[in-house]
């Protein structure tokens, strides 16, 4: 039996803003008979996940290219692969059957085929939405966890400050933060963003950065006994004056420079005087570097969302043919929390 399988590439590698032109869907026939001795799985996609980073493998050269699997370079014509959650209908892999529901690396398209090796493991739903898989107890919340908990290790009483505090991975900084007894600030792109950040996710400020014309000021009034920890989701400028105004011994988890993505121009020059006689640790991360903990991150936030400590937000769109608008939202400001493509119904 054959279906037709529906997938976004790429036209060209990507180095600026991404545009609608950038993409196309392409079809292709997929075999679902499988010859007895491949070992594959054929997955079919179910929830995929949209993220910043995939714009530095699209383009024609990145740094992160080279230093990290999930970061390879993407070729003009072919699959791109993201984290997803999916359903098997074909397999030859002993370690799955059809009809299991897993998660891994699938592809933005309806099918993914899986060599032995690939990514892909059963998924234990718990209960929860398979939406909650690819975002807040997927890799986003990992990352949330990881940067706050392994490497800014809070305390109570101490002051965060977030930025792209409404993000994927910033409004569950946010949220962890809180439960941990900081004080907690975001800064989002809108006066309805800061307002969620407020009234449903429990920050206790937040403002609008592109009605600042003064950062280091606006940093200042927010913070007037100085910041202990910054969860840097963005670069450039915002990173400058949040170690300007970091506390002695002061932690930054740096997890995304989404303003350089853009504009390489954009590189943050913090001050290194600051850094030293500060005694300020920043520290670059991936969530891959922390699966060790994956288990107790899973057990942590599953509790919480029991409990409704912690509030999920996704941004759901609809078929494989939003990927790039969904995509390219990110660029935009228009996502709220953590951007996913719903492919299929289960």
């Amino acid at each position: 039996m054959d279906v037709v399988n529906r997938y976004i590439t790429i036209n060209n590698h990507v180095n600026g803003a991404p545009q609608d032109s950038d993409f196309e869907l392409k079809a292709s026939p997929l075999a679902l008979s499988l010859d007895p001795a491949s070992n594959v799985v054929i997955v079919k996609n179910l929830y995929v996940s949209i993220d910043p980073y995939q714009l530095n493998r699209m383009k024609s050269f990145s740094a992160s290219q080279k230093t990290s699997d999930f970061a390879v370079a993407i070729v003009p014509g072919e699959a791109i692969d993201t984290y997803g959650v999916g359903k098997v209908v074909a397999s030859t892999n002993p370690e799955f059957d059809k009809g299991d529901i897993v998660v891994g690396l699938l592809n933005w398209g309806e099918f993914t085929v899986i060599k032995a090796g690939g990514m892909l493991n059963k998924l234990n739903t718990m209960g929860f939405p398979l939406s909650y898989h690819v975002g807040i107890l997927g890799f986003s919340g990992l990352t949330a966890y990881a940067g706050l908990f392994e490497i800014c290790k809070p305390k109570k009483g101490e002051k965060v400050f977030v930025s792209a505090a409404l993000g994927s991975v910033g409004n569950l900084v946010g949220q962890f933060a809180k439960l941990s007894g900081c004080y907690v600030v975001g800064c989002a792109g809108s006066k309805e963003k800061v307002a969620l950040l407020k009234e449903k996710l429990g920050f206790d400020d937040a403002f609008n950065y592109r009605e600042e014309t003064d950062l280091n000021s606006t940093l200042k009034s927010y913070f007037p006994n100085g910041i202990d920890i910054y969860f840097d989701n963005v670069g450039g400028e915002m990173q400058e004056v949040a170690v300007s105004n970091m506390n002695i011994n002061g932690r930054i988890a740096v997890c995304g420079v989404i303003s350089e993505y853009l504009d390489s121009e954009k590189r943050a020059a913090p001050s290194m005087i600051e850094v030293i006689y500060k005694r300020i640790k920043i520290q670059g991360f991936l969530a891959g570097d922390y699966l060790n903990i994956f288990g107790d991150f899973l057990s942590t936030t599953c509790d919480h969302l029991r409990t409704g400590k912690i509030q999920p937000l996704e941004d759901i769109s609809d078929g494989v043919e939003s990927i790039p608008s969904a995509f390219i939202s990110l660029y935009r400001g228009q996502n709220i929390g953590k951007k996913i493509v719903k492919i299929a119904e289960e």
